[in-house]
């Protein structure tokens, strides 16, 4: 009988013999035609790697025969070095024809073709003759003057400014708006140390006024062209559709007009629940001059025609010095939240709090604001200043009544920049942070009153009004129905117009 254990093989009887691995003969080496069966079907490989077991007697093969490949290779390798035939150099005739049927680049001078020796004909020069006239096109920068331009083109200083004179003469120069381009001619020098003269200017002062100067009879004369121009409005409109940004700028109307409709009609309706099937109105400046060019202005006027809810007539109107929109009716409306003063996060709340330097609790009427010492602090609305100084300890203060019966104060300021009695506009800038008066470092105290009683500034939006009476608004009223009366695509007719 046979047993199997861990120990391989075991056979017994009445006795059992163990039988170990160790003790077992050792391994009868493969022949060669197993180990060509091994090749054959990949378990086994010629290719040795000399990075591992190294001194193993597979690895001392693989040596051998890397050492047997290297000196094999360098016994076959050809010896001696090789001689290939160098042409003899091209003689000086042969050079010649060669040069002669050959390209030149032009850095090298573009030297080709057959060379001709000079006749008693030739008469050398003793100077490079000089071009009796330049035509420039030089274009007025920002900051520029037109002297500035005429010096830098090559015009005397003297004659620069003899031209921006006779010019001033004509038109404000600061009326030339910079990235205008001017057509200069400069004539023949007298000699080569000095300017050329100027023979003629051209350039666009105004879309309705082309300006030239020329030189007659040794004179600068000056020539104005007034360019007429048709100022007939154009009007827009369309279908709201999917996205009203989208189907205006389909329908031709400039982007920068288009954000100014979104602004003024936003403030009266929400864009976003305008229905697909409403229409919009755009009444924008336009201008083209009779040599063709177009020039595109700001919106007029801004109108809703709508599938659900009211309609909407809007129209800018200065009143004041400032520039707003007003429906039909002639009401002016400004909505939205005030300005941060600072852009600084919320350190303190409003409401009552234990005060950091007198230690009991007590009513914080507004919000500090955490800002660095220099930050520039902003009106939150238009206003006028009722307080700027010292106001115990609040420190260096300013204080601004607003329309609505509002008005804020700003403390702790390191520096005031306004004073009693000025008017500010919502943004200017009114002082700087600091840290007067009782406070721990750099901060600004904000407060907000409604009819002298604070409230709480971070929930406050306030809505302004204007309302237009009288003559301004019988002349308001004639605007909107000249506007009104302006036929669809009227630019585009008055252009066909003889």
């Amino acid at each position: 009988m046979y047993q199997f254990t861990d120990f391989g093989q075991i056979s017994g009887g009445g006795a059992i013999s163990l039988r170990s691995p160790a003790l077992a003969p050792p391994p009868m080496r493969p022949g060669f035609a197993a180990r060509l069966r091994d090749l054959r079907s990949g378990r086994a490989s010629l290719i040795v790697d000399l990075g591992s077991d190294i001194g193993s007697r597979d690895w001392l093969r693989g040596a051998a025969t890397c050492l047997a490949l290297c000196l094999s290779a360098l016994a076959l390798s050809p010896g001696g070095e090789t001689e290939a035939p160098v042409p003899a150099p091209l003689s000086d005739a042969q050079w010649e024809e060669a040069r002669a049927l050959s390209y030149a680049p032009l850095a090298f001078g573009g030297d080709t073709g057959r060379r001709m020796a000079a006749t008693k004909a030739v008469e050398a020069l003793t100077e490079t003759p000089e071009r009796p006239r330049i035509d420039l096109n030089a274009t007025l920068g920002r900051g520029d003057t037109l002297a500035d331009v005429l010096r830098r083109s090559g015009v005397s200083r003297a004659e620069a400014d003899q031209v921006a004179s006779l010019i001033g003469g004509a038109i404000d120069l600061s009326d030339i708006k910079a990235g205008i381009g001017l057509n200069v001619t400069l004539g023949r020098r007298e000699a080569r140390n000095m300017p050329r003269p100027l023979e003629s200017l051209a350039f666009r002062a105004r879309f309705d006024l082309k300006l030239a100067v020329a030189r007659q009879n040794g004179a600068l004369t000056l020539e104005r062209t007034v360019i007429a121009v048709d100022n007939t409005p154009l009007r827009v409109q369309g279908v709201v559709g999917s996205s009203l940004y989208k189907s205006a700028r389909a329908a031709g109307v400039p982007g920068s007009a288009i954000q100014s409709f979104l602004r003024a009609v936003d403030a009266h309706v929400s864009v976003g629940s305008l229905g697909a099937n409403d229409r919009f109105d755009m009444v924008i400046e336009h201008r083209r001059a009779e040599t063709g060019e177009t020039e595109t202005g700001q919106l007029l006027y801004a109108g809703l025609d709508r599938a659900k809810g009211k309609d909407l007539q809007l129209l800018q109107w200065t009143q004041g010095g400032k520039a707003q929109w007003f429906e039909a009716s002639g009401v002016g409306q400004t909505s939205g939240l005030l300005q941060r003063p600072v852009p600084g996060a919320v350190s303190s709340n409003f409401g009552a709090r234990r005060h950091p330097i007198l230690g009991y609790t007590r009513m914080h009427k507004g919000l500090d604001f955490r800002a660095g010492h220099g930050t520039p602090i902003l009106a939150a609305a238009d206003g006028r200043v009722t307080r700027a100084g010292w106001a115990g300890g609040y420190g260096r203060q300013v204080r601004l009544n607003h329309d609505g019966g509002l008005g804020t104060s700003y403390s702790h300021m390191s520096r005031i920049s306004v004073k009693p009695g000025q008017s500010v506009r919502r943004g200017q800038v009114i002082g700087y942070v600091g840290s007067t008066g009782l406070s721990t470092g750099p901060h600004l105290h904000y407060e907000m009153y409604r009819g002298g009683v604070a409230v709480n500034p971070a929930s406050v939006k306030f809505t302004t009004r204007a309302q237009l009476r009288g003559g301004e608004l019988a002349n308001f009223r004639a605007r909107l129905r000249s506007l009104l009366a302006t036929p669809v695509g009227g630019a585009q007719i008055a252009q066909k117009t003889p």
